[in-house]
């Protein structure tokens, strides 16, 4: 094991063992399948061709609308030989011994077909859907299911179906898709984290991000360094699938970890009989979407005189967002390769992509690399998966609060003096005394993060009996990242130079180990389930400070030794380090009679070091049923392809509180605090005292969660859809709390909050469409609507604040409140009511003492939307296709700690640019002040246009180039076209995180990174 944690710490070592996997299987797979190493998809390069040779040519068309079937395999029975069929749905393969061949063609979600040859050179197949896609398999965790045969609410997005444009993570790709599911972008940044909730947040401090598996390996939410997502490693082009488990009786399965959902990711793998390689490319341009509305040099001019301030004209006319924002461009290439014989099957893929933001010094750059194998040996009883994903990452940021100057790139740009020159003489950024110029503060402030993350686990599989198989799953996620925050010493304006340097490490190990077992009957079909896992989390976390470097060229980053002051008051080196794991127990049992009743029952115990040893253990049980009218004899006959009713109930649990809370903290610090002088003096003797008593007792946070569903499906599945109403309970409340017994060496502890809950319920609907002519048309269209209701209930305090505010004046004002009878994201301010005769802000005195104090604070409306709706539609006619997809929420609100901190007329009279947002009301006084209020909370409502693509496929055939081309895809998509919105931010999708104590905050825009405008030009091309 040290061997392996060795190689994944050095980037190096990483892409060189990479390289020689990928050699060694596109070696191995070759071989296995009798190809070359220049292999192409088609069958006449397979082997030299004898006199025997046949060569048969044919479309695979879809039986219902004739349309042509890309990428259909086509197999000669029995042997690995075969190919593909092009865009046009042409195929042509070279076959010995026709008078006996039989050729196998399949393509997903259709049935497949063995023809025999029988002396024919030309054959010509129509393959018939597999019963509207009920056949469909969708993951659900520890194995798989058929889409008929789901008794828990899933939802299964194949990449066909996935968001297009400049995606970053795997929550973008189902943005829209899956109702129940709302993804926020925190922000625009490149790489920036998304805020995903399925069926809406459940705690406190949990927030509501859902467990990730990957290919079976469960991954960890924590920072993997920096501040990106976590899931930006990920390489979006080799996604397969995404299924999400939104109630208790699917996640339960996962136990602990599954109260907010669940996420399975599965990437791509490769198909016997067939050998593909791929090459796409991408190009983005992107604009800021949406600037703030600041006013033009000539408007501040105006207005600063009306207001009777003091004008520092330098004669410019600056537009300072501007000069910070750029016009940003991303590449974007991909190559995979595929294929393999009955017994290896193997999926390569190498991918770059370099994205840069719409501020200047902003960007990702992504570096990847996978590679998945399939190996099966001893007559098919050993099955051996394995999966190794290799990344790196480069995320530039433009200058925050953190380096040293405390200037945000955007804080300055909206706020500078318009009139002030952005350039001097000489073409270089002006340099004021005394006043800010954000091209100054990009140019000497660097916040750099590196990461290098190996994701890898091997399965294999033995069939022990011939309905028992054995599953070993060993998985490994490791990660180093390196994050350099440097200031750059200046002379005008004077400030120091400054390094503080960041280096994370985060090691997530899984063993499992499970046995399944199957049984069929004529009328009864049994799989039962067993097993144990056991995971085990390290993540740590070292920084060091320098500060003081002089004016040289050299960047602190590259010498910090310039440094010149190094001392413990200043620059005390700091850290963590934290171990946890987790032991799971685990069983299910799916049951099916006559294929119409279906029942699912589950349970799983975990264990979690995070407990004391009384409640280290929480069991957490599931039960789910079926009934599937639409084969009752009485329905037969109907108009339904597919009438199911489904039914769960179910808990999970959650154990988000600090590592090692449970036990007790010593120390043997010597001080008025920690220690007592025996002889009335002031000396103070060494010894040992505790800081924090043991806490035992405390138990997992539980999740428990009703569903109620029916799928349909009519007109021979052209309509389709489901409803779903859920309600979910939280309960035994993980808080941290201030004693009741006041003789405690802690102020506060940890505890679960009796009788507290959060509820969660709501109705989801969710109905597509699709149309197909026999001319070759096809119309899709689809969406899905979420009504949602969030409420806590019975907490012991009338409020818990969070979400802190910033700016000058705000300091220790809180927006977010956790109160009786309302939502989680309920905002809890003062509510603003106007002027007085003197222009300063009033506000409505709640409880009626007659002064206006923070106990006049009120519940006004909750971040979390009450509703989510999507619309995703696709058109085909012959080569092209149009997808298009919308999202919206609404019955949300943002609180503008923006506009709260940067426009009003107080800060536009001393000089500050502002938006018209300062000026609305003409009675207002210069001298007013402008604190946390119901003024700047806004209408978070949107509806937005996310995507639309537009592709054709051109037959090689056409120009010539079918030899060596087996297809060839152009696309353009625009992201972000628009956004009907109240909401006079830069984007109304924001969620800057101003925690307070682990508190989640929601719905707070500070400064948020403006989103962007982008078109993507694509060429994919298929060997």
């Amino acid at each position: 094991m040290p061997s392996i944690y060795k190689l994944t710490s050095q980037y190096g070592r990483c892409w060189r063992l990479l390289l020689l996997a990928l050699a060694v299987t596109v070696s191995l797979s070759a071989q296995a399948a009798n190809l070359p190493l220049a292999v192409s998809a088609t069958a006449h390069s397979t082997n030299a061709k004898t006199t025997a040779d046949v060569t048969i040519t044919g479309r695979v068309t879809d039986a219902t609308t004739n349309e042509a079937l890309a990428g259909c395999s086509v197999v000669l029975k029995g042997t690995q030989r075969g190919t593909t069929t092009d865009a046009d749905g042409q195929y042509r393969i070279t076959i010995p011994n026709a008078n006996n061949a039989v050729l196998v063609f399949g393509f997903i979600g259709f049935v497949s077909q063995e023809v025999a040859v029988s002396n024919r050179t030309a054959i010509n197949v129509a393959l018939s859907s597999s019963a509207s896609e009920l056949s469909q398999v969708v993951v659900i965790g520890y194995g798989s299911t058929t889409k008929k045969d789901m008794t828990g609410s899933i939802k299964s997005v194949k990449s066909t179906d996935f968001n297009r444009g400049i995606i970053n993570s795997p929550e973008q790709l189902i943005q829209g898709k899956v109702a129940g599911v709302n993804v926020t972008s925190a922000s625009g940044e490149p790489g920036s984290s998304q805020t995903i909730t399925i069926r809406g947040p459940g705690g406190v401090r949990t927030g509501s991000t859902p467990l990730f598996v990957l290919d079976g390996l469960p991954l960890d939410n924590s920072s993997t360094g920096g501040v990106t997502n976590p899931l930006t490693f990920l390489n979006p082009q080799d996604i397969e699938s995404i299924d999400v488990l939104k109630d208790a009786s699917a996640t339960a399965i996962y136990g602990a970890r599954g109260a907010n959902g669940v996420v399975l990711i599965t990437t791509k793998k490769g198909k016997s009989g067939s050998a593909s390689l791929t090459l796409s490319s991408s190009l983005g341009i992107s604009k800021m979407a949406r600037p703030l509305p600041v006013f033009t040099a000539d408007e501040f001019r105006e207005q600063v005189k009306a207001l009777g301030g003091v004008l520092d004209d330098k004669g410019g006319s600056t537009d300072w967002q501007k000069e910070i924002s750029q016009t940003a461009y991303t590449q974007n290439h991909n190559l995979s390769f595929s294929g393999g014989s009955d017994k290896l099957t193997y999926y390569g893929s190498v991918g770059v992509q370099n994205q840069q933001g719409v501020l200047k010094n902003s960007q990702l750059d992504r570096y990847t690399g996978r590679i998945n194998a399939t190996q099966r040996m001893l007559d098919d009883r050993l099955t051996l998966d394995v999966n190794l994903n290799a990344s790196y990452t480069n995320n530039q940021r433009p200058p925050g609060n953190s380096a040293g100057s405390g200037v945000t790139t955007i804080g300055g740009a909206i706020s500078a003096n318009p009139t002030f020159p952005a350039y001097d003489s000489a073409g270089d950024p002006f340099q004021y005394q005394g006043a800010t110029n954000p091209l100054i503060t990009l140019k000497l402030e660097k916040d750099i993060t590196t990461t290098n993350r190996i994701v890898a686990n091997i399965s294999p599989s033995y069939k022990i009996l011939k309905n028992l198989v054995y599953k070993l799953n060993f998985g490994i996620d490791n990660s180093s990242a390196v994050r350099d925050q440097q200031s750059l010493a200046n002379a005008v304006p004077q400030q120091d130079g400054r390094l503080l340097s960041t280096y994370t490490t985060n090691r997530n190990v899984l063993v499992e180990n499970y046995f399944t077992y199957t049984l069929t009957k004529t009328n009864h079909n049994l799989t039962a389930l067993l097993g144990h896992s056991y995971q085990n989390f390290f993540v740590q976390e070292r920084n060091w400070s320098i500060n003081k470097f002089p004016i040289t060229p050299v960047e602190p980053i590259y010498n910090p030794g310039l440094g010149q002051e190094l001392t413990l008051a200043n620059n005390r080196p700091t850290g963590f380090a934290l171990k946890n794991e987790l032991q799971s127990f685990f069983g299910r049992v799916n049951y099916q009679f006559n294929d119409k009743y279906l029942v699912t029952a589950t349970v799983r115990a975990d264990g979690s070091s995070k407990f004391g040893a009384n409640n280290k253990y929480g069991v957490f049980p599931s039960f789910s049923a079926g009934w599937r009218l639409s084969e009752e004899s009485f329905l037969k006959s109907g108009p339904f392809t597919d009438l199911k009713l489904r039914a769960g109930w179910g808990q999970t649990g959650n154990q988000e509180i600090p590592a090692k809370i449970t036990q007790a903290l010593f120390t043997a610090q010597v001080s008025n605090t920690t220690s007592y002088p025996l002889d009335g003096s002031t000396s103070y003797p060494a010894g040992i005292s505790y800081t924090r008593l043991a806490n035992p007792d405390i138990q997992w946070e539980v999740s428990s969660q009703t569903d109620l569903g029916l799928d349909f499906a009519v007109f021979k599945g052209a309509l389709s859809g489901s409803v779903d109403y859920f309600r979910k309970v939280s309960n035994k409340i993980l808080l941290e709390v201030i004693p009741a017994d006041p003789v405690q060496p802690a102020s506060t502890y940890w505890t679960n909050v009796p009788n507290m809950s959060i509820t969660n319920q709501g109705l989801e609907l969710d109905l597509n469409y699709r149309y197909a002519s026999l001319s070759g048309f096809r119309f899709d269209i689809g969406g899905n609507i979420t009504f949602i209701d969030n409420v806590v209930r019975n907490s012991p305090y009338s409020v818990i604040t969070s979400g802190s505010a910033q700016g000058s004046g705000l300091t220790s004002a809180t927006v977010n409140g956790y109160i009786n009878g309302q939502p989680i994201g309920t905002f809890f301010l003062k509510e603003f009511t106007g002027f007085d005769e003197k222009g300063i802000s009033t506000y409505r005195d709640a409880d009626g003492d007659g002064i206006v104090t923070d106990k006049d604070r009120i519940a006004a409306g909750s971040a979390l939307p009450t509703k989510q709706f999507n619309i995703n539609s696709t058109l085909a006619y012959k080569g092209f296709d149009l997808a298009i997809n919308f999202n919206g929420v609404s019955g949300n609100k943002i609180y503008d700690n923006t506009a709260n901190a940067s426009f009003y007329k107080l800060r536009l009279s001393k000089g500050l640019n502002s938006t018209p947002e300062a000026i609305q009301y003409a009675q207002e006084s210069i001298n007013n002040s402008a604190p946390v209020s119901t003024r700047y909370l806004k209408s978070g409502s949107f509806f937005r246009l996310n995507n639309l693509a537009l592709g054709y496929n051109l037959n090689p055939k056409s120009i010539g180039i079918n030899r060596w081309l087996n297809g060839i895809r152009i696309s353009v998509t625009a992201q972000n076209l628009f956004v009907i919105t109240k909401y006079d931010g830069y984007d109304p999708e924001v969620n800057t995180d101003r925690a307070v104590n682990g508190i989640s905050s929601f719905g707070i825009d500070y400064l948020s990174y403006p989103k962007a405008r982008s078109v993507i030009f694509g060429l994919n091309l298929t060997f």
